[in-house]
């Protein structure tokens, strides 16, 4: 069995301190641009979104929370605030009655239509216009790699959810 380290390296703080504070700066930027343009909070708009790059424009509840790493409870509100817009709909699943089917609108494909020109400006601006494609590349890979260490252990709000 390996020892837990008892301290980072500076190298390993330096990235762990950069890595934070990048994502300080981004989210607020990025929220503000989402209520701006959309009036969408960040885990509306990862709701929706989400749901726009499926081909039929609909998911199971259980595996947007778990797309999103948004706890259910949480989730289940924000679709509900979403419904209430005419952004999405909700319904039972016709193969299991115990899971929701999120569906996105007409009007939820339009609110996201209206939002990514500002968002994809946004992300860009903040955050890929300092580095070269390589870089982006690298920087994907790399998170990739830690965001499939990290779901190896979740917590409960990222688990996926066990199939029958």
């Amino acid at each position: 069995m390996s020892e837990s380290p008892t301290s980072l390296t500076s190298t390993q703080l330096g990235a762990y301190l950069a890595f934070t504070e990048v994502g300080a700066l981004l989210r607020p930027a990025v929220e503000k641009q989402l209520r701006d343009a959309g009036e969408l909070s960040y885990v509306q708009f990862q709701l929706l979104a989400r749901l726009g790059d499926t081909p039929d424009g609909r998911q199971r509840m259980t595996d947007l929370a778990d797309g999103v790493v948004y706890s259910r409870s949480g989730l289940t509100y924000q679709a509900q605030l979403l419904e209430q817009r005419g952004l999405v709909t909700r319904a039972p699943s016709p193969d299991d009655e115990r899971s929701t089917i999120v569906s996105l609108t007409s009007t939820g494909r339009d609110v996201l239509a209206a939002v990514f020109p500002g968002h994809i400006a946004t992300v860009h601006g903040l955050l890929f216009a300092p580095i070269d494609d390589e870089d982006a590349a690298a920087l994907a890979r790399i998170l990739g790699g830690i965001a499939e260490h990290l779901r190896a252990n979740p917590p409960r709000s990222a688990a996926r959810r066990r199939t029958r």
